[in-house]
C-alpha cells in the first residue's frame, strides 16, 4: 500500500493525481446528494413534522416557483423559515468550518492526529464565553457571549503562536507544547469561572461547553457564513503549498515555499474557522479530527481535493448529528458536542492504534 493513498491508488504521480481527481468527483457528488437529502429531512423533523415534499415545495415557493405542495400545518412555513432552516444552515456551516480547519491543521503538522484545539482556540473561546456569563456582561446584548467567544478564541491562538515563536521561527513541537500549556491554563480559568458563578451561570457554562444549535436565527447565520467562506477560501489558496510541505520542510523550501509564512497563514485560517464555528454554538469536538482523516482515506492526501471534500463531509456529519440530537429523545434537544464526542472518542482510539501499527508499534 502506498504511504500516501488507499490500496487501489496508482503509484506514479500523474496516475495518483488523475485517480484522486476522479475519485474526488464521485465522493463530492455523493456528499452533495447526501447533504441535500439531510437538509430536507432535518428541516422537516421535530415536534412539528413537515413532510419532505412540503419542505421542498416551501423552498420552491419562496424561490418564485409554485411546483410543489406547501406545508399544510398553519405554522409549518413559519417554523421552517424562522427556526428550522437557520439551524440547518448553521449546522452545515459549522461542520464545514471545523472539518476544513482540521484538514489544514493536519497538513501543517503532518500528523493525522492533529485537530484545531491544539492551538487553543476552543479553550480560549470557552474561557471568554464563561467570563461574560459569570459577570453578566451584556454590552452587545444577546451577541455579547458570541463576540467574546470569537475574540477569546483568536486571542488564545495568537498567544500560542507568539509564545512558540523564537528567533523568527516556530517549531512544530514547540507549538504543540505551548498549545498544551495554554489549554491547561484556559482549563483552569474555565474551572475558576464555573466555581465563581451561581447555579444559573454554571448551567449556562456547561450547556455552552456541550454545544448546541438551539436558538439559531438568520442573523447568526449571516455573521458566521462570511467568516466560514473566507476561511475555506483561504484554506483552498494554501492547498498547493500544504501539498509541498508534505514532502518535508527542506524540500518545500527548495521548491520556493516560505514555510514560516505558510504556518502563520494556516494558523490564522484555522483560528478564524474554529472561532466562527464555536462562537454561537459552543464547543463541538472531534469533527476536525474525524472528517479530514476519513476523506483522506477515500481520496488521498492532496489538499486541493481534501479541503473542499472535508468541508462537505463536515457539513454532512454535523447535520446528521444535529438531526439525531433533535429527534433521538422526545421533547428534548441533546447536546450536539456530546454526540460528536461519543463517535469521535472511539474513532480517535482506533486512529491512534492504526497510526502506531503503520509505524511498526504495538497493534
Amino acid at each position: 500500500m502506498p504511504a500516501d493513498g488507499p490500496p487501489d491508488a496508482p503509484t506514479d504521480q500523474a496516475g495518483r493525481a488523475g485517480w484522486a481527481a476522479g475519485r474526488g468527483i464521485v465522493v463530492a457528488v455523493g456528499l452533495v446528494a447526501v447533504l441535500g437529502v439531510l437538509a430536507v429531512v432535518s428541516a422537516g423533523s421535530g415536534q412539528l413534522h413537515v413532510p419532505p415534499a412540503e419542505v421542498v415545495g416551501s423552498v420552491l415557493h419562496h424561490a418564485g416557483l409554485d411546483l410543489g405542495p406547501l406545508p399544510t400545518h398553519p405554522n409549518g412555513d413559519a417554523a421552517l423559515w424562522t427556526i428550522r432552516f437557520p439551524r440547518v444552515a448553521m449546522a452545515a456551516l459549522v461542520g464545514a468550518a471545523l472539518a476544513t480547519a482540521g484538514a489544514v491543521m493536519q497538513g501543517v503538522f503532518g500528523n493525522p492526529l492533529a485537530e484545531p484545539g491544539v492551538v487553543g482556540v476552543s479553550s480560549g473561546a470557552a474561557v471568554a464565553a464563561s467570563v461574560t456569563i459569570v459577570l453578566g456582561l451584556t454590552a452587545l446584548g444577546p451577541w455579547t457571549t458570541a463576540v467574546a467567544a470569537f475574540t477569546g478564541g483568536l486571542a488564545a491562538t495568537f498567544l500560542v503562536y507568539g509564545l512558540a515563536r523564537s528567533a523568527g521561527r516556530t517549531e512544530i513541537v514547540t507549538l504543540v507544547l505551548t498549545g498544551v500549556a495554554v489549554n491547561a491554563v484556559c482549563g483552569a480559568g474555565l474551572a475558576l469561572t464555573t466555581f465563581l458563578g451561581d447555579t444559573q451561570a454554571r448551567e449556562q457554562i456547561v450547556f455552552w461547553q456541550l454545544g448546541s444549535f438551539n436558538g439559531t436565527r438568520w442573523a447568526h447565520v449571516g455573521v458566521v457564513a462570511p467568516l466560514v467562506l473566507l476561511g475555506i477560501t483561504g484554506a483552498l489558496a494554501l492547498s498547493r503549498r500544504l501539498d509541498l510541505l508534505a514532502l518535508g520542510e527542506r524540500s518545500a523550501r527548495h521548491l520556493g515555499v516560505d514555510v514560516e509564512r505558510l504556518r502563520v497563514l494556516s494558523i490564522v485560517v484555522v483560528a478564524v474557522l474554529t472561532a466562527a464555528g464555536v462562537a454561537f454554538c459552543g464547543i463541538i469536538a472531534f469533527v476536525g479530527l474525524v472528517v479530514p482523516h476519513l476523506i483522506r482515506m477515500a481520496v488521498g492526501p492532496g489538499h486541493r481535493v481534501l479541503v473542499p471534500l472535508s468541508a462537505l463531509g463536515g457539513a454532512v456529519l454535523l447535520l446528521s448529528a444535529d438531526l439525531v440530537a433533535r429527534t433521538a429523545v422526545g421533547y428534548a434537544d441533546l447536546p450536539i458536542g456530546m454526540l460528536t464526542a461519543l463517535v469521535g472518542g472511539p474513532f480517535f482510539f482506533w486512529l491512534i492504534r492504526r497510526t502506531r501499527r503503520s509505524a511498526g508499534g504495538w497493534a
